[in-house]
């Protein structure tokens, strides 16, 4: 590739007041080392994407727009979620950029490995990972629980990079390939690679939040990961099938059982045994229904096929 890359760096942003200038600063620092090594063109951009921030987030992207043509806004109507941002912003660019990355505001993610993704793009890679090495910054349980997430999403059939997040570059076909995607209950770590093309992955270590609060509590990540299940795998469904063989063959068993005891006229006893029955299997049928559920909801917001985000503006001063 004989001229520099056009580069676009999405950065979805909510509520990220605190640490929003820290970011800008650390990102202009870079691209302009990268431009004077003659990675990158001048008309490479960082576009923050604000989603919906109750803050002054979205006053503080404006102000950075004007005062350097480096950055560029887009400001989505209504809160859409974290996916959606991302997806949005990427949508956005694809046009106007060789490649893109996505990176989240909060500069945990090592913002030093972009040239070497960068350079992999440049060597044929239409997708590059960024991956963790490690989790020791991590708590116990959030370690064990990511770890467990992971390993629960390749058994159920899931292709997705252990210790990805949203970090990624994406060419411009990459990205033409994944706006063909149409759903609406987006997991993008699951879909990324659905789109096939050669790719590689750079490893970093995370870095502690530089301020604000995470937009990922525990209640958000486990629905976060319950919705990656549940969009890109039927082995839930399959689940309930095995449980429902298992428990007809106990019922049969305990038929058996039951048939025998009257035989031998021990019938008064047994009644904690059939209590037991009883919560076992309407439990089995309650978690199957809610299960099922789930899935009947997540074919009831593709069907109606609302959009997934809206652009209230988009600045974006060009060359």
């Amino acid at each position: 590739m004989d001229k520099k890359v056009k580069l676009y760096v999405v950065v979805p942003c909510y509520n990220e007041e605190p640490v929003l200038m820290e970011t800008s600063r650390q990102m202009k620092e870079l691209f302009g080392k990268m431009e004077s090594d003659g990675l990158i063109g001048s008309d490479s951009r960082i576009v923050f994407v604000d989603d919906g921030s109750k803050d002054k987030t979205w006053d503080i992207i404006d102000a950075l727009t004007k005062s350097d043509k480096l950055f560029a806004g887009i400001k989505l109507a209504h809160n859409a979620g974290h996916q959606n941002a991302v997806f949005g912003g990427l949508m956005t660019v694809k046009d106007e950029c060789d490649c893109a990355i996505s990176i989240d505001a909060d500069l945990q993610d090592d913002i030093n490995v972009i040239p070497e993704m960068v350079q992999d793009f440049i060597n044929g890679y239409d997708v590059v990972y960024g991956v963790r090495k490690k989790r020791d910054t991590d708590t116990f349980f959030k370690r064990t629980t990511a770890v467990g997430f992971y390993k629960l999403m390749n058994f159920m059939g899931v292709k997705i990079v252990f210790n990805h997040a949203d970090y990624r570059l994406m060419s411009k076909r990459a990205l033409d390939a994944l706006s063909d995607f149409p759903e609406r209950n987006m997991f993008l770590r699951g879909m990324v690679p659905l789109v096939g093309f050669k790719s590689t992955s750079v490893y970093y270590d995370r870095n502690e939040r530089f301020a604000g609060e995470s937009k990922y509590p525990l209640k958000k990540m486990l629905s976060f990961a319950f919705d990656g299940i549940t969009s890109f795998s039927i082995s839930p469904i399959r689940m309930i099938s095995a449980v429902g063989a298992i428990v007809c063959v106990f019922a049969f068993v305990m038929a058996v059982y039951a048939l025998v005891e009257k035989l031998l006229g021990h019938t008064g006893a047994g009644w904690a045994s059939l209590m037991m029955s009883i919560w076992f299997i309407g439990g089995v049928q309650l978690l199957s229904v809610g299960l099922i559920g789930e899935y009947i909801g997540k074919l009831y917001k593709e069907v109606k096929r609302r959009p997934r985000y809206i652009i209230e503006a988009y600045i974006n001063e060009k060359e």
